[in-house]
Order: structure tokens, then C-alpha cells, then sequence
């Protein structure tokens, strides 16, 4: 950014920011005679006003910067990010240990200044205290209408189905240039959708599905990216880096898209028994407000299609940075089902591609950092902030 550029307004939060963080420092002092607070975790020492933000930019991404501090101060390390008290977990034991033997304490979340956008954090599966009931009814929802035994095996025609059409594009493009994480996107997404709402939304390969990929990973990054206003919260409502009304942009546009497809539904007076119409119904009982229907829809969308397209395209990279494991795979495919079709119930048949499988999500986790919770107020630190490090804790020798 050109100085030119700088607006007054960023110039002048820019400079009182020492001044309102003394006054904070001091206002947030226990008064005299209180009991004093126990010590913090190990950690780096923080710089003033800024605290260890430096500590995290020189250590490239942050959940690499994050495991690289961890192994000189250990598994359990407190950082302070300007005025956010920051402890960090990177081992599996001390991670089992706060989030389910001490998850009382910690069951808040800490919402980033970039989510808290079109009132989604008070609806979010993601965002919501896990003490929260409408978090409970939400989970519960996503869970009979979409994970139990017979919900999955009523949607196994349509995961065959998808895994088919993914085969035979990949097929017909034989020895040309394909864009492995396009396609398999497009196979992700229109197997959601029809698990959904009954419909393919892309056509594999197609700009459609380039758009709908660009849009949730920007609005995965958007969300995820450093923000100012999350280190002082009293610049929160100037939103400098403007990524707030960025992250907004992004959620509107999922929002006209299921509320148009909403919108069909109810207009149409189709019955599909998908996850839609299960939904609609506990509607028309004035048991679940349109506006939860639109953020489970988006929040399922957005982390379903995203993470399992970046396991996909990282097994693919280390498969073919490793080709003896490359061919290892493909004779274990050939031997169990020469050039037939590969039938779900059967992937018992090949451990060997789901150890590729599973060492791919221990070496590229699709979420390194686990979201963010907030300490309660009678724990300490006292509304600080809690991250799980899973890269780092899987990556641990231990792991």
C-alpha cells in the first residue's frame, strides 16, 4: 500500500493505539487486594502494545509458525496479539484433555471480526457456543437428517452415481491436461446439492463451477485471514482492512443463492424427501426459522465441498511425488477390481489406499487450526483465547 493511499482515519487509529492500549492495560489491572491471577503458560516474550504478533509474521504460515514457536516453549504456549490473550495447544493429549475433560470452560467460541457479518454468527453452527441450545437443535438437525446409518446408506446411489460421471469426465479427457481439484470440486458439490435440494448446481469442469469454487475458497479465506480489528477490537467498527465487508459480500451471495433455491422449492410444491424438504417441514411447524435453514445449508456447503477437494488434490500431489507409492496403489485398484467399477461397499478391499488416505489428512489437515474457542470468565485466562494446532499436533513424534 502506496502512503498515498493511507486514509486519515487508519492514520489516526494507527497512533492511538499505544495510548488506548496503556489505558487499557491499567483499567484491566486487578484492584488492590484481589488475588493475584495465576501465571500464564510458557511463551515468547511480547513486544509492547503489539505483543507476539512479529513472532507469528516471521514464521511464514501460521499454523507453521505457530508449531515452530511450540517446540521451544511447548505444548501448552501463551502468545498476547495486541489485546487478545492467546494460549495454544499443539499436543493430543493436552488437546483432549481442554477441549474434552475442561470443555466447560471453554465451550464459547471466539468469533474473528470477519464472520461477524449479516448476523451469521448468531445462527452458525461454526460460530455458536457449544452451550448453546439453538447450537444443540442445530447439531442435532445436521445429524438424523444427514449422518445416520440410514440417511447415509439413502444416499448411496447418489455418491456412486457422482463417483461415475467424476470417472468417466476424468476418462474422456485421457492424456490431455485435466484440473484434477476443478473436477472433483464440481463432483463434491453436485453430490452435496443433490443430497440437499435434488439438483446439480455445476457441470464438471465448467466456468459455473470455477466461479463456485473461487467463491468459497475466498470466503474460507476471508474468514480465516489476520484482521486488525481481532488484536484491537475497539477499531473493530472503522473495519480498516475492510475484509468484514468483503466476508459480507461472499455470505450474501450464498444466501440470494439458497434462498432462491428455496424459494423454487416452496413455489414448485415438489416433495423429493431430501434434506431441503425435511427442513421445510419443520418450518411449516413453526419449529425452525427460514433464516437457520439458509446458514445450516451454507455452512454445510462451505465446509463439505472445501475440505474434502483439498484432501483429493493432496493425495494426489504426494501420490505422484511418490511414485512407487503411486504404482503400489494403482496394482492394489487393479487387483481388486481390474477395470470394473469400484463399489462403496467394497473399499474395505483396499487399506492400502485408505493409509494414503489417512496419512494425507495427518500431513495436509484441510483446517491446520481447529476454531477458535473463548475462555470463560471464571477461567484463565479470563476471555482469552484457546487454538487447538492440529497440524502441529499431528505432526508431533507422539502423533
Amino acid at each position: 500500500m502506496e502512503l498515498t493511499t493511507i486514509s486519515p482515519v487508519f492514520l489516526i487509529s494507527l497512533l492511538g493505539v499505544p495510548l488506548l492500549y496503556l489505558l487499557w492495560s491499567k483499567a484491566s489491572k486487578s484492584p488492590s487486594g484481589a488475588p493475584a491471577a495465576p501465571p500464564p503458560p510458557p511463551g515468547p516474550t511480547p513486544f509492547p502494545v503489539i505483543g507476539n504478533i512479529p513472532d507469528l509474521l516471521r514464521g511464514g504460515e501460521l499454523h507453521r509458525a505457530l508449531t515452530g514457536l511450540a517446540a521451544s516453549y511447548g505444548p501448552v504456549m501463551s502468545l498476547r496479539l495486541g489485546m487478545a490473550s492467546t494460549v495454544v495447544l499443539s499436543s493430543p493429549d493436552v488437546a483432549h484433555e481442554a477441549l474434552h475433560k475442561k470443555d466447560g470452560a471453554i465451550s464459547s467460541r471466539w468469533v474473528p471480526d470477519n464472520a461477524n457479518v449479516l448476523g451469521h454468527q448468531d445462527v452458525s453452527m461454526a460460530w455458536l457456543p457449544s452451550s448453546s441450545p439453538l447450537w444443540k437443535h442445530m447439531r442435532t438437525l445436521a445429524s438424523t437428517l444427514l449422518f445416520t446409518s440410514r440417511r447415509l446408506g439413502a444416499s448411496r446411489g447418489i455418491r456412486e452415481r457422482k463417483a461415475r460421471e467424476l470417472v468417466d469426465y476424468l476418462g474422456a479427457r485421457s492424456g490431455r491436461p485435466v484440473r484434477v481439484g476443478l473436477a472433483v470440486f464440481g463432483s463434491v458439490l453436485n453430490f452435496m446439492s443433490n443430497v440437499f435440494f435434488s439438483e446439480d448446481v455445476v457441470e464438471l469442469g465448467s466456468e459455473t463451477g470455477q466461479e463456485f469454487q473461487q467463491l468459497i475458497a475466498d470466503s474460507v479465506a476471508e474468514t480465516a485471514k489476520p484482521n486488525i480489528s481481532d488484536f484491537f477490537p475497539f477499531l473493530s467498527a472503522l473495519d480498516l482492512s475492510r475484509r468484514r465487508r468483503a466476508a459480507a459480500k461472499n455470505l450474501k451471495k450464498f444466501y440470494d443463492f439458497f434462498d432462491d433455491v428455496i424459494d423454487r422449492r416452496l413455489s414448485s410444491g415438489e416433495k423429493p424427501g431430501d434434506l431441503l424438504d425435511s427442513l421445510l417441514e419443520l418450518h411449516a411447524k413453526s419449529q425452525l426459522e427460514r433464516p437457520l435453514i439458509r446458514a445450516l445449508m451454507t455452512d454445510l456447503f462451505i465446509a463439505g465441498s472445501h475440505t474434502t477437494t483439498t484432501t483429493v488434490e493432496w493425495a494426489m500431489a504426494e501420490l505422484l511425488r511418490n511414485p512407487s507409492k503411486m504404482a503400489k496403489a494403482r496394482a492394489e485398484l487393479g487387483e481388486a477390481f481390474g477395470r470394473g467399477a469400484v463399489e462403496e461397499g467394497e473399499l474395505a478391499r483396499l487399506p492400502y489406499l485408505n493409509a494414503v488416505i489417512k496419512e494425507t489428512l495427518r500431513l495436509h489437515p484441510p483446517a491446520p487450526l481447529l476454531l477458535p474457542h473463548r475462555v470463560s470468565s471464571d477461567s484463565e485466562p479470563a476471555g482469552g483465547v484457546t487454538l487447538g494446532g492440529y497440524s502441529g499436533a499431528q505432526r508431533r513424534p507422539l502423533a
